[in-house]
């Protein structure tokens, strides 16, 4: 039991260092690739390269003024920044970033812990994010922030019905809920036996535009629309209380990478994975960068939608097209079967 525990410290520990290093460096390549699409060069001055602006930029916003608007909801305030940062960690628990590695004599899952219902513990935690945007929204009192959480809560309930049902066909291909499971049952054809391949590319592109909505980013980006609303549901927040909100959003944006990945590019799963287990590890990486370089390069390819086009898009064509790939997916099973 020691050793167990010892091992599930170690394995939170190096996943936590990952995931914030992962996350500053997301913010200096979104940067650089928008200065890149709008010729310029982006951040370039601190460190070689620029690779010590996020740290500079850390070290900027800890000591900038922590302030908090006479008129706000005080506990709910400082609590909202938590509630959106602390579930988008807490994904990562369960999504398996390799296969087992033997190290120091001892097989090493490259998961932290391992649930036989692992998608539904990450679709529900997807789903408690928007409480945080919510209450900054309302207990900041301001009606930018206001509208900007009750845009959030709309856009949640919209897009997340398209999601959990994109995911069906899923599992009606692996008939398992269980991530591990669901990556294994990927890799047949060397490795490249994917379910975005095989059969489900209309449910990879409905849960793709889904998770962008879901993580806000554009042109979903409705709850913080600056160009409408200042910057939306933290218009009011600074300091470490800000960092916090950006935090948040791109550990979504990463936990959206990598359960993309997970369900419909095999997870680990490559060629020469069960010859090399090591290569699982570069693999699963490798199409997480990729994803999170897709979703920058929408950033700034697509215009924002209006909002009755957002809700639009959301209830008239990914819930029918998401119904559509469950209806395809059980008849072909129940043909071939």
């Amino acid at each position: 039991m020691t050793d167990l525990l010892l091992e599930w410290t170690i394995k939170i520990a190096v996943i936590l260092g990952a995931l914030l290093t992962a996350v500053a460096y997301s913010v200096l390549l979104e940067r650089r690739i928008m200065g890149f699409i709008q010729l310029r060069r982006g951040p370039n001055r601190v460190g070689p390269f620029g690779l010590l602006q996020p740290a500079a930029d850390g070290l900027k916003l800890i000591f900038k003024e922590d302030i908090i608007p006479s008129q706000a909801s005080k506990l709910l305030y400082v609590i909202a920044p938590t509630l959106l940062l602390i579930p988008s960690l807490m994904i990562f628990i369960v999504i398996p970033f390799g296969s087992e590695i033997v190290l120091f004599g001892r097989k090493i899952a490259l998961q932290v812990t391992h649930f036989d219902v692992g998608l539904l513990y990450v679709l529900a935690l997807g789903s408690v994010s928007v409480y945080g945007i919510a209450l900054a929204g309302w207990a900041s009192n301001n009606k930018y922030s206001l509208m900007g959480g009750l845009r959030a809560s709309a856009q949640m309930i919209s897009y997340e019905l398209a999601l959990g049902l994109s995911v069906v066909g899923v599992l009606i291909q692996s008939g398992s809920l269980d991530l591990v499971e669901i990556v294994r049952s990927q890799g047949g054809w060397n490795g490249m036996h994917w379910n975005v391949f095989v059969s489900q590319p209309l449910g990879f592109l409905v849960f793709f535009i889904a998770a962008l909505a879901e993580a806000n980013r554009t042109p979903f980006d409705l709850p913080e629309a600056d160009s409408e609303l200042v910057a939306g549901y933290h218009t009011e927040y600074s300091s470490m209380k800000f960092v916090m909100f950006q935090m948040g959003e791109y550990c979504n944006l990463i936990a959206a990478a990598g359960v993309s990945t997970t369900l419909f590019w095999g997870g680990w799963m490559g060629p020469g994975v069960e010859t090399y287990p090591a290569l699982s590890l570069a693999y699963f990486t490798a199409k997480v960068f990729v994803f999170v370089f897709v979703f920058i390069w929408i950033r700034f390819t697509l215009p924002r939608f209006r909002y009755d086009q957002l809700m639009r898009f959301g209830w008239r064509v990914l819930l029918p097209l998401a119904i559509l790939n469950i209806i395809i997916t059980a008849t072909v099973k129940l043909l071939v079967s």
